[in-house]
Order: C-alpha cells, then sequence, then structure tokens
C-alpha cells in the first residue's frame, strides 16, 4: 500500500469522527453533535464507572422529587393523582467536555432533542394505574449536560397511583400512600438508584389537601428480588434497584361529623319521642319510628356508597349498627308495652322494680289465690259463670258489697249461697284504685300502669345505653 492510499484512508477516518480540538469556539449544538457522534459515543450502552477494585461498577443515580399537585385519595378505587417533577442525576464521563472546552462553564442544555441522543436510565413507577407527561412532550423535558459530564434529565409528569388503604378505622383511618420508582432494564449490577442527599423529595408550598392532613414524609431506598415467575421486569431476573417516597395522611373528621355523625346522633334522639306517648298511640309512634329507621338507613347508605365492598368491618358499620339498634330497639319496645296494654288481667308483683315488672309482665300471673283458705279469689271474666253454676244449686243467692279484712281500700263482691257454710267471693279491681297492696305484701298493677311504667324507664335507659356505647365507640376509633 503506498502513502496516498493510506493518506486517503486516513482522512476518510478523520472524516467519520469529527475532532474535538477547538471546541472552545464551536456551538451548542456543534459541540454536542461531536460529543455524541457514534464514534465515540453509543446511547444504547450504560456509562462506564470504573470502582475501586478496577472492575466495571453499576452507574449511581440521583434522584429528586417535586410535588406540584396531590388529589385527595378515592377510597372506592384505591388510588391517588400527583402532579410532580422527577429529576435524574448521573455521571457519563464519555461527555465530559472540561478538558476540549475550559472556556465553557455553563451546562449544555436542551429538551427532547437533546435526551434522544443521550443514554437515560429507564425508570418507570411500580404502582402506576396510568401517566402521561405534563404540557407538550418537547418542552416539559429538560435536560442539561455539564462540563465535568453531569448529565440532568428532569420531566414534568402526572399520575395515577395505586394506594392499598386498610379502611378498617373508617373514616378515623389513617394511609401511608406510596410513590414507587424502579429500575426497568438494569439490574443492581449495572445501575443503583439512590435519593439526593438533601431535599429528595419536596412539597410546593400551597399544596394543601381537602379531605387529609399530612402527617409526615419519608423516603426509602430498597431492592426488589424479580424472578421469571412474577415477570415483574419482563424476561430478566435479578435484583433491581428501588425507591419510594411515602405520605402518611390523616383523614379530616370535620365533614364527617357535620354530615353523618351529628345527624345520626339527632335521628336517634328522635326515635325515643316515642316513650312519651301514650303505649295505645299506635299511629304515631309506629309512623315516627319507621320514618326515623328509613331516614337513618338513607344517610347510611349514601354514605357508604363512596367505599370499596370489603370483607372486614369498617368503624362507621359499627357505629351504623350500633344506631340502627337503638332505633329498632325503640320500636321493639312499643311492640311489647302496646301488647301489654291490651291485656285484660291485672298482674300481682311481689315488689314494683325492674326485676318483677319484667318479669309479670313478659310472663303475666292472674291474681295469686289465697292459700289460708278463707278466700276463693276469682277473674272478673268469671264473674257471670260462677252466678251461673250457684243459681243453677239454689235460688237463694245473695250478692253483698264489703271490704275486705286484709285491705282497707279494695271494695269485695261477694256471692253467698244460703245451702253453702262457705260463701265464694269475687275480687273486682275497680278503676282508679291502683297499685293495692295485699295483706301478704303483694301489689296489683293494671296491665295499664304496667306499660306506662316501661315507658318511664325506657325515657332514661336508652339514653344512659347510648351514652355509654358512645364512650366505648369513641374510645375504640382514637385509643386503640
Amino acid at each position: 500500500m503506498n502513502k496516498a492510499t493510506k493518506a486517503v484512508q486516513l482522512g476518510e477516518l478523520e472524516s467519520d469522527c469529527p475532532t474535538l480540538e477547538g471546541a472552545d469556539h464551536l456551538s451548542q449544538t456543534q459541540l454536542l453533535t461531536r460529543l455524541t457522534h457514534v464514534c465515540r459515543y453509543d446511547r444504547l450502552e450504560r456509562p462506564k464507572r470504573e470502582s475501586v477494585n478496577g472492575t466495571n461498577g453499576p452507574v449511581k443515580v440521583y434522584a429528586r422529587a417535586y410535588i406540584y399537585f396531590m388529589q385527595n385519595l378515592e377510597a372506592h378505587d384505591l388510588q391517588f393523582k400527583i402532579h410532580a417533577l422527577l429529576q435524574f442525576r448521573y455521571v457519563d464521563p464519555r461527555l465530559v467536555f472540561r478538558e476540549v472546552a475550559p472556556n465553557r462553564t455553563k451546562p449544555i442544555m436542551g429538551e427532547q432533542s437533546l435526551r434522544d441522543l443521550l443514554w437515560v436510565p429507564h425508570v418507570f413507577l411500580a404502582n402506576e394505574r396510568s401517566s402521561d407527561i405534563l404540557g407538550t412532550a418537547e418542552k416539559d423535558i429538560l435536560t442539561s449536560i455539564s462540563p465535568d459530564g453531569t448529565v440532568i434529565v428532569s420531566t414534568r409528569i402526572s399520575a395515577t397511583l395505586y394506594c392499598w388503604m386498610n379502611l378498617q378505622k373508617f373514616p378515623f383511618d389513617e394511609q401511608h400512600c406510596s410513590t414507587v420508582l424502579e429500575s426497568w432494564m438494569y439490574n443492581e449490577d449495572d445501575l443503583v438508584l439512590l435519593w439526593e442527599h438533601k431535599s429528595p423529595v419536596t412539597l410546593a408550598p400551597e399544596l394543601h389537601l381537602t379531605e387529609y392532613v399530612l402527617l409526615e414524609m419519608f423516603t426509602n431506598e430498597t431492592v426488589i428480588n424479580a424472578d421469571l415467575s412474577d415477570l415483574r421486569h419482563g424476561a430478566f431476573a435479578g435484583n433491581y434497584s428501588s425507591l419510594s417516597f411515602t405520605v402518611h395522611l390523616a383523614r379530616e373528621m370535620g365533614f364527617y361529623m357535620m354530615d353523618y355523625f351529628i345527624p345520626s346522633i339527632m335521628l336517634v334522639a328522635i326515635s325515643w319521642v316515642t316513650f312519651w306517648l301514650q303505649a295505645d298511640q299506635s299511629a304515631p309512634r309506629i309512623t315516627l319510628g319507621t320514618s326515623t329507621m328509613l331516614t337513618f338507613i338513607t344517610l347510611a347508605s349514601a354514605q357508604g356508597k363512596t367505599l370499596p365492598k370489603v370483607s372486614y368491618i369498617k368503624a362507621s358499620e359499627i357505629w351504623f349498627l350500633g344506631c340502627t339498634g337503638f332505633i329498632f330497639g325503640s320500636l321493639v319496645e312499643f311492640a311489647f308495652v302496646n301488647t301489654i296494654w291490651r291485656r285484660k288481667r291485672n298482674v300481682e308483683v311481689k315488689k314494683v322494680n325492674s326485676k318483677h315488672v319484667l318479669k309479670q309482665a313478659i310472663t303475666p300471673r292472674p291474681a295469686r289465690k289465697d292459700m289460708s283458705g278463707l278466700h276463693k279469689s276469682h277473674s272478673c271474666t268469671s264473674l257471670a259463670d260462677s252466678a251461673t253454676t250457684v243459681s243453677a244449686n239454689s235460688f237463694n243467692n245473695y250478692l253483698t258489697v264489703h271490704k275486705s279484712p286484709s285491705s282497707a281500700t279494695l271494695p269485695i263482691i261477694s256471692t253467698t249461697d244460703v245451702d253453702r257454710t262457705v260463701p265464694d267471693t269475687v275480687t273486682i279491681q275497680i278503676e282508679g284504685q291502683t297499685n293495692n297492696v295485699n295483706g301478704n305484701g303483694w301489689t296489683t298493677m293494671t296491665p295499664q300502669e304496667v306499660a306506662i311504667w316501661i315507658d318511664k324507664r325506657s325515657r332514661f335507659v336508652f339514653p344512659i345505653a347510648f351514652v355509654i356505647f358512645n364512650i366505648f365507640y369513641w374510645t375504640f376509633v382514637y385509643y386503640v
């Protein structure tokens, strides 16, 4: 090969690989074109970084996030939405131009076109439902190359992310929602993701959540193991670097107190109005009880439509069941006292207290028979039958009204047969003669008196039981 041929080939090589001499006088585009020429730069190959022992170590990519906007968590979809600026910083030794252009101190800056010329780390959102680049793709991807080869890629994104919420204490719940970033193509041997040491995640000062309050925010660096069984990283297996930042949110209670808890307390209290109505007032008591029950069910169902259908019991459902139980209890109490009111027989109780009155109300017994044999007691409805039986034997019968020696106030009607030595005595309770105490210490009460007695006790028992329920409930939601 002669000298002329060698000179031609050398010129072709020089023309294929432009020189970097005089880079201070080149434009930014010209310098970038020469730095990324195929003869010295391959964008499909990751940057080389020598480790301490001389081997080729992984590329360290430092990340930073700035949150512009965060939408309230949507419980029914288990997701939330953010608008954020994601920034990645790494060093690419192939792009160092400090030595060839010592007078250039400012970085080379560009948009999507500059990014397309460079190798960039492929990082994806692991818990992403959907994401988009904000604005136009050409303007919202900012890339800069510093003289020492430091590359910074900034992207503004809008992302909808999954947040696996625990709603057991809803609406008193606190949620931890994370944004997870993972390397897609390169495992831990080739690329390591790290948070910036100073202010890795920053929230915009004007950021404000309407339904939640931000308690804290923290970052985490970890390694995700992927294998061929879960296809988390496609057909690649290995350990992949991962970053995450988590926000700790607590739900604001103002909306639920004004629109759910206070109205439900008022509805339960309204259901107690029936205790001040007489037991035989069926129409108003049934109307009040059923309308209160239907109103509360409508209130609870409207609130529950915003929640996912989960298998566990939520705190809101405990409140719903408790309030429903009290409203239903007032309806049952009316049915109970109304049944007692319509009874015909008086009852005798040993003592006028809850134990004995309720026992006689549930299992009523007629007036007790006097075991001394001096008197034979009959119910009022047996008067006609008794008189008929006596008259069949003899017409010499007498009807006498006198005072019982064992009671100074209870009138006694006696029927006497001249053929008998012992007269039959029928005891009749005269209206207006109530709470009569017999000589044996038992008290006679009419069905109306029993019904009124139960209503009066219910006026205190139901509110006290509801207060106790509230003490246990609010202690559970705030301290358990």
